[in-house]
């Protein structure tokens, strides 16, 4: 019996009458299913949504804070930094400092004449 039933739907599928749609109504189904799509997601996600935009409200005090208090450590930071991407990710050492190392040693610039000797 279990054999039959794919037999049986492939058989109620091919009796259905084909109907021809020109382009623009089946675009237009597209659009619409699309659309039906979308907005089920988001009658999904709004519940997420509003949870974030509180938890941000909420937030908003403390990031307008760290902001005032380390912007100018940060914008002298961003100053001596030449190119970012010469260094590994930052990494928080057990005592709770935080280290950039280069992926590449740095090496010393040598004098174009190593006779001259610049004091």
């Amino acid at each position: 019996m279990k054999q039959f039933a794919p037999l049986a739907v492939v058989l109620a599928l091919a009796a259905q009458p084909v109907v021809a749609q020109d382009k623009s109504e089946g675009f237009n189904l597209m659009e619409e299913g699309a659309r039906l799509f979308f907005k089920g997601i988001m009658q999904e996600m709004e519940p997420a949504l509003k949870e974030l935009e509180g938890m941000a409200q909420d937030m908003q005090p403390a990031l307008e804070d760290f902001a005032r208090n380390m912007g100018p450590a940060l914008k002298d930071l961003l100053a001596e930094v030449e190119d970012w991407s010469v260094y590994e990710a930052p990494e928080m050492l057990p005592n709770g400092d935080i280290i950039l190392r280069r992926k590449q040693p740095k090496t010393p610039e040598t004098p174009e004449n190593p006779d001259e000797i610049e004091l």
